[in-house]
């Protein structure tokens, strides 16, 4: 992307950081923002800074700070360049997931959603373990896991913004939706 997504502004809020927090929080009584340094973000929110890990910038490091900090068997997780998944998506991961799963993942035609599931503790060691080694494939632990994968025959709401030319037609389709 060439800057911080997570602070690029969108859909009428100052980063798509606080979008996702304000969306989300209109599903979920307590959502939690993973993140390197909290005082990045100007809003007032639940915060969950990364254990201390320099140079090292991958969703592994969010799971293992997440469940130090949590008290729950399992939690939702949703990055926060995906802002297309609503409430929709994430109730259809739920309702398809069970506890004999180590994660309920969601799937499209172009592949898994690693950032866009339900993951369970019994996975917590194994975070521990790929941190330990270095090793931050989530494909990789969530193929050689118990995983059910949700299926979705759409595309858009899992629409990825990892370059400036996706996050233009982002904010493109929020200008004209209803999200």
């Amino acid at each position: 992307m060439g800057e911080d997504k997570a602070l690029l502004p969108f859909a009428g809020f100052d980063t798509l950081t606080h979008y996702q927090y304000a969306k989300l929080s209109k599903i979920f009584t307590t959502v939690y923002i993973s993140c390197k340094d909290k005082s990045k973000f100007d809003f007032k929110a639940n915060f969950i800074e990364d254990i201390a890990t320099p140079n090292i910038f991958a969703p592994t490091v969010g799971f293992v700070s997440a469940w130090k900090e949590l008290e729950s068997d399992k939690f939702f997780a949703l990055s926060v360049d995906t802002p297309f998944v609503t409430h929709k998506e994430i109730k259809k991961l739920f309702e398809a997931d069970r506890d004999k799963f180590d994660a309920t993942i969601a799937k499209t035609e172009e592949g898994i959603q690693p950032l866009c599931g339900i993951y369970h503790n019994s996975l917590q060691k194994s975070f521990e373990e790929m941190l330990r080694h270095g090793n931050h494939k989530l494909g990789h632990l969530l193929k050689n896991s118990h995983t059910n994968y949700c299926h979705f025959s759409q595309t858009q709401p899992f629409l990825n913004l990892n370059h400036p030319h996706q996050y233009k037609e982002a904010l493109k389709i929020i200008n004209n939706s209803s999200l």
